[in-house]
């Protein structure tokens, strides 16, 4: 655990109640001091609810450290219980209130016996794991819980559904374009004649996760969140799934392959006659997807040899650096994630694809990365695009952490066919084409020309001169950043803390040589 003022994953309650929330008629309650509550607020203004987000603030203040937090703890919960008659409550600490060492599960032990409700305590080590993590191990529980609570019931008859059927695994409340993606899924499925069973936790019912292996294989779009439910499931009732992200036109028809080899277990014997999608991803490829067409056009051609830089969650990251590289033939200078769980699997998913990997949370190794590389467009979090906007660097927003802007009223997945439409305009309309900027400059539609001289991360003690300002400001609009950014390291290089109009000339002479 450390203090930062920007961070790529939030602690490990946020990834609780997300998971808590995303479920209906599932009511979280969150034992922690005032300041850690905003997850309700949050959740409201990004997803636009219409519906009060069911979490409620155990407020741990002056009074309970004076003696004791289990008379208000076992209140809340029993008071919820009464008043919304939930069919779980989830009990999570925040990383301040764990601090207090409270022995919380015995609080959950005691209110279940006088509570209607389950009531589980979220098995979550607050200082080890964060957001994500805390997120995907909530789930794992929720489901073991009561798929363990129907076996002890003696309600454990499980029997495949007739048709080809499938979970969807993962989707969650403040995802990035997650509805958006489960919209497009469920569409997939269809097209493939493919029941959906269950999509878990959005939207789904605690009562409903005994059906879960009634479907022939699960569908884990992320691996964020839903993994280890996927592994459990596996382990405990043999159903296979699908981690494949349908992202781009490659990994779509690839994890429509793999659908089609778990189908093709059962489909012989139920049906009599094995199931091919070959047909389907051609058409689609063709005539659905305007990618691949887009990728042979003189317009995707024209970014041959510009370099690019990824970073985002796992998934996403690895994604976009193999449609950036494999189908749309730009170059990868460097990729990286801040899920450094998952270090493994990402650098085997895009080894070849990009010069370069960085592995950090820490974003200003992000941003002197940027600042270094001068890629010419960055794809990355919104922490990304607001290290472009210093640097002067357009960026696309592909992944987490995200902004208001990031939850579109329209329809904008990132899977499926539709969403390698989205994602190539994305990248296309990343970058800065051509003249454009230029010809802004020419026709004044740029409100100013003030040049900034600060640098990335720190203020700087280099000061330019009003006669190189002016000459600057000469410089076509589309370069200057990169010529500023060069003038100054040349400056650093040589100690030089004023620039004037010969130093400029001196960096030029000197990038030349």
């Amino acid at each position: 655990m450390k203090l930062a003022y920007r961070m790529y994953a939030g602690p490990a309650h946020i990834g609780t109640l997300r998971v808590a929330s995303s479920f209906k008629n599932v009511h979280a309650i969150m034992h922690a001091p005032l300041g850690d509550d905003y997850f309700n607020v949050m959740r409201s203004m990004l997803e636009r609810e219409r519906d009060f987000t069911p979490v409620t603030a155990s407020i741990v203040d002056r009074h309970v450290l004076s003696r004791g937090s289990q008379e208000k703890v076992i209140d809340n919960i029993t008071q919820k219980d009464k008043q919304e008659q939930p069919d779980l409550i989830v009990l999570t600490p925040t990383c301040t209130s764990s601090i207090l060492q409270e022995d919380l599960q015995n609080f959950v032990d005691r209110a279940s016996t006088i509570c209607d409700s389950d009531v589980i305590l979220a098995d979550v080590n607050h200082y080890r794991v964060n957001e994500l993590q805390a997120a995907d191990r909530t789930l794992e529980q929720i489901v073991r819980y009561f798929l363990r609570k129907t076996r002890q019931q003696g309600n454990s008859e499980i029997s495949l559904t007739d048709k080809p059927s499938a979970n969807i695994i993962g989707i969650f409340t403040l995802g990035f374009h997650n509805q958006h993606d489960c919209r497009e899924l469920k569409r997939l499925l269809q097209d493939l004649g493919i029941i959906v069973n269950q999509v878990i936790p959005e939207g789904g019912s605690v009562e409903n996760l005994y059906e879960l292996p009634k479907a022939w294989f699960n569908l884990v779009p992320y691996r964020e969140v839903g993994l280890m439910t996927a592994l459990f499931l596996e382990k405990e009732f043999g159903m296979p799934y699908v981690s494949t992200t349908p992202m781009g036109v490659v990994d779509t028809a690839n994890c429509i392959r793999q659908i089609r080899k778990q189908i093709n277990i059962w489909s012989p014997f139920i049906s009599g006659k094995k199931i091919d999608f070959e047909s389907y991803i051609d058409d689609q490829t063709r005539f659905i997807s305007q990618a691949a067409w887009f990728s042979r056009s003189i317009d995707c051609q024209n970014l041959t040899g510009k370099k690019s830089v990824v970073f985002g969650d796992a998934t996403h990251a690895a994604s976009i650096t193999k449609i950036l590289a494999c189908e749309m033939g730009i170059r990868v200078s460097c990729t990286g994630t801040y899920c450094k769980h998952d270090e493994e699997w990402f650098k085997e998913q895009v080894k070849n694809f990009s010069d370069e990997t960085l592995i950090t949370d820490d974003h200003t190794q992000v941003g002197d990365m940027i600042a270094r590389i001068e890629p010419s467009a960055i794809f990355g979090t919104q922490t990304e695009r607001h290290i472009g906007k210093r640097l002067d660097i357009p960026c696309g927003v592909i992944s987490s952490p995200v902004h208001i802007q990031n939850f579109p009223l329209g329809y904008r997945p990132f899977l499926g066919y539709e969403g390698t439409n989205q994602i190539a305009d994305l990248i296309y309309n990343s970058f800065t084409l051509g003249m454009e900027d230029h010809l802004l400059e020419i026709f004044g539609g740029h409100d100013t020309k003030e040049v900034i001289t600060k640098s990335l991360s720190t203020n700087t003690d280099l000061t330019w001169d009003s006669e190189s300002q002016i000459e600057l400001e000469k410089i076509p609009g589309f370069v200057r950043g990169k010529i500023k950014r060069n003038t100054e390291k040349f400056a650093r290089q040589n100690n030089i803390t004023k620039i004037t109009v010969g130093v400029m000339y001196a960096a030029k002479e000197h990038l030349s040589a």
